[in-house]
């Protein structure tokens, strides 16, 4: 079996996307394009908000830009090819060639912008700030990465803190005014 071209990784911050939700979730078993979210399930959405041990955390428009930052210079130190980035108020999209595993890409890119956030904002380092982990596809032709770049920096909403690799530059593009 041949390597994937790239990886579409996703993943939430702590808290704010609660098994159980009326928008739907996902988990191992409903990972897969396609795939329909977990029904909504108001009392497994309580049963997860009551065992949190911290308020949900949310990223500002600072907090944003620090990890959108982040992500770029882990995966400039690391030689990942970043196509697409996407941080948002309650979650995080990625589209990354790399050659070591998505589990591994996700860590990294979690762990130092963990690490970036204390340092900007004096946050303590029990702070739990992302879900335990993620969702890591593989992506295995061209037509499925446009796909997926296009769905990561076009039809998330409004623009937050985006790169799109498309553009053939290396700074954040700025949200529309």
């Amino acid at each position: 079996m041949s390597s994937p071209l790239a990886y579409f990784l996703t993943w939430s911050t702590y808290g704010t996307w609660l098994h159980g939700r009326d928008t739907g979730s996902v988990d191992r078993q409903h990972n897969i394009p396609g795939t329909p979210f977990l029904p909504p399930d108001p009392q497994m959405e309580n049963w997860r908000r009551d065992a949190m041990r911290q308020v949900p955390y949310s990223l500002d428009g600072r907090r944003r830009d620090v990890v959108l930052r982040t992500i770029m210079e882990v995966c400039a130190h690391r030689r990942w090819i970043l196509h697409a980035a996407h941080v948002r108020t309650t979650h995080v999209h990625v589209v990354v060639a790399a050659s070591v595993v998505p589990e591994k890409v996700m860590a990294d890119l979690k762990a130092w912008s963990s690490r970036r956030l204390r340092e900007v904002f004096a946050e303590s380092t029990s702070r739990d700030r992302w879900t335990q982990h993620g969702s890591t596809r593989y992506i295995n032709d061209a037509e499925s990465l446009e796909a997926a770049v296009a769905y990561v920096v076009d039809e998330q909403g409004g623009a937050m803190s985006v790169y799109d690799s498309r553009n053939d530059r290396n700074e954040p593009n700025e949200p529309d005014a």
